[in-house]
């Protein structure tokens, strides 16, 4: 049957451009196409499982170890049946042992009566050796047959009883990592909401232009002061022996006087 027109078309050009996109992957990386295709898809995955809030993936992880409990009761209730049924086959051994025991003295006791001519039976009847021949014959494979399944049935209580410890085993363990992981992801719960508390307190945008200015120029002050006090101590230092130019017609020793005083006069010993 003839597809539509339009129908006809779109598959056309899907086939085609499928086909032009593949050949120009071949043309560019060749037999490695493949390969960069898979990479790249692995990289947009593992990109958008990144995007994933850490918050949301804990809440999953939780769910997840949730979900163990419904597979741990099953596997209790499992056990617990296969508790019951070991307890019930190791009865059936016990027993079966103690009615083969019970057979085997029997066996022996009409034994003795036929090695013996003893051919009396309970009641006070009285059989022949060939009747009786027959009717230990007939409990010999009756106790032998008991015998093979009682062999059977202790090859199955063993492998029950093994499967049972292994799976009691594998209960405690699944309980223990179940615990485990509980643990760990509160671990990552707690870190993450740390993590949380640290950012949010980064976000507080404090403005501290005002106290930097107030830093900045008691720096500068206090450079300028420390360049002052070099001038003052460089000029003290070498000003010693410049000469400096004094006003003519001044009367030093008349300043002098003013400042500091006259100067005693020496007296003269006129004995000399």
């Amino acid at each position: 049957m003839a597809c539509p027109l339009v129908g006809c078309s779109l598959v056309k050009k899907g086939v085609l451009g499928a086909a032009l996109g593949a050949g120009a992957l071949y043309m560019a990386f060749g037999t490695s196409a493949p390969s960069y295709v898979r990479t790249a898809f692995n990289g947009v995955r593992s990109s958008a499982k990144s995007a994933v809030p850490i918050e949301f993936e804990i809440r999953r992880a939780r769910e997840e170890v949730a979900n163990l409990e419904p597979a741990i009761k099953r596997n209790i209730a499992e056990i617990a049946q296969a508790d019951v049924d070991v307890k019930d086959l190791s009865d059936e051994v016990v027993s079966t042992k103690a009615n083969l025991a019970s057979a085997k003295a029997d066996i022996l006791s009409r034994r003795e009566k036929l090695d013996s001519g003893d051919f009396r039976l309970a009641g006070g009847s009285t059989s022949n050796a060939d009747e009786q021949k027959t009717d230990l014959a007939r409990r010999l494979d009756s106790y032998r047959s008991t015998s093979k399944l009682l062999e059977n049935k202790e090859a199955s209580l063993k492998a029950k009883q093994k499967s049972l410890e292994a799976a009691k085993a594998q209960l405690q363990q699944m309980a223990a990592v179940k615990k485990q992981l509980v643990a760990k992801i509160d671990e990552i719960e707690s870190r993450q909401k740390l993590i949380q508390v640290t950012k949010e307190s980064r976000e507080f945008n404090f403005d501290d232009s005002a106290l930097a200015n107030v830093k900045q120029t008691v720096a500068e002050l206090a450079k300028r002061l420390d360049k002052e006090a070099r001038i003052a101590e460089m000029e003290g230092k070498y000003s010693d022996g410049v000469s400096i130019s004094t006003e003519t017609g001044r009367d030093v020793a008349k300043e002098l006087d003013t400042e500091f005083g006259p100067v005693p006069k020496k007296t003269v010993d006129k004995s000399l």
